[in-house]
């Protein structure tokens, strides 16, 4: 699909992609029983997906990356990943602090963070795309325009909606190629999630399409196929290392070895 056909809406797509971008603005969540059926298949929910970022009317600061593992794949009946384009603002160092007000109803996921130091290409290698990109921890706020979103959203409605994109806050960026030796030193990266210093749960690296670098090259030759292009200084936020925890009020951290750091947020 390309750049020409994702700005080549029908009438209807055009005014779910208003409704999602009323619902973003305001915070009042649509009901999903309302779309139900509305999208038959992956072209349409991604050309309402561009629709609303061109409506926020702000600089693309990357995208993330859902759907990665095996287990998230099947709960919302899909055989590939899915991608959401994330405006600039919404990427946020650590520490960060979010109000109410700045949420619907958001997951907690621990990830790895890519940053490009140049624009990338389906041609690269995952030893390429090591040397092109710096990575920093991170946790993603998953968060949706719909109701009662999950895990029960249909998938095409998780496209349309930015991949259900909140915030993605992350720690220390390095080069990745100074971290790690190889492609295959990023499955060794492991991950502790604390809420009010209560330990939740690990999470693996492996998690994420094997590599967290597979999900790079993946969105990199997915975004090529629509005409689109991973850009330098964009970030991905590639995937979760576990399944999401409800972010309630409290404090969360996300510890990684590797040397990689934690990542803190605050929620009131």
């Amino acid at each position: 699909m390309s750049d020409k056909k994702m700005n080549d809406l029908t009438e209807n797509e055009l005014a779910v992609a208003d409704n999602l971008f009323h619902a973003y603005e305001d915070h009042k969540a649509l009901k999903q029983s309302d779309y139900a059926g509305f999208f038959h298949d992956e072209d349409s929910a991604y050309r309402v997906q561009f629709q609303l970022t061109q409506q926020k009317q702000e600089p693309v600061g990357g995208y993330k990356v859902s759907l990665t593992s095996e287990e998230t794949q099947k709960m919302f009946a899909s055989n590939s990943p899915l991608y959401g384009t994330q405006v600039a603002s919404h990427f946020l160092q650590s520490p960060a602090h979010f109000t109410a007000d700045q949420l619907m109803d958001p997951l907690a996921e621990v990830e790895l963070m890519f940053t490009a130091k140049e624009d990338l290409s389906s041609q690269d290698t995952l030893a390429d795309l090591m040397q092109k990109t710096k990575v920093a921890p991170a946790v993603e706020v998953p968060d949706s325009r719909f109701s009662d979103w999950f895990p029960s959203l249909d998938k095409y409605l998780v496209v349309a909606d930015a991949a259900v994109g909140g915030y993605v806050v992350y720690g220390q960026e390095v080069e990745t190629s100074q971290v790690f030796s190889q492609p295959e030193d990023l499955t060794k990266v492991t991950c502790q999630l604390f809420h009010d210093e209560k330990h939740l749960k690990d999470g693996t690296a492996t998690e994420v399409l094997g590599n967290p670098l597979n999900s790079l090259q993946w969105l990199v030759k997915k975004l090529e196929d629509q005409g689109l292009k991973l850009q330098a200084r964009q970030r991905v936020s590639s995937g979760t290392f576990l399944l999401p925890e409800n972010l309630t009020t409290g404090t969360w951290r996300a510890d990684f070895n590797c040397g990689l750091g934690s990542v803190t947020l605050e929620v009131e």
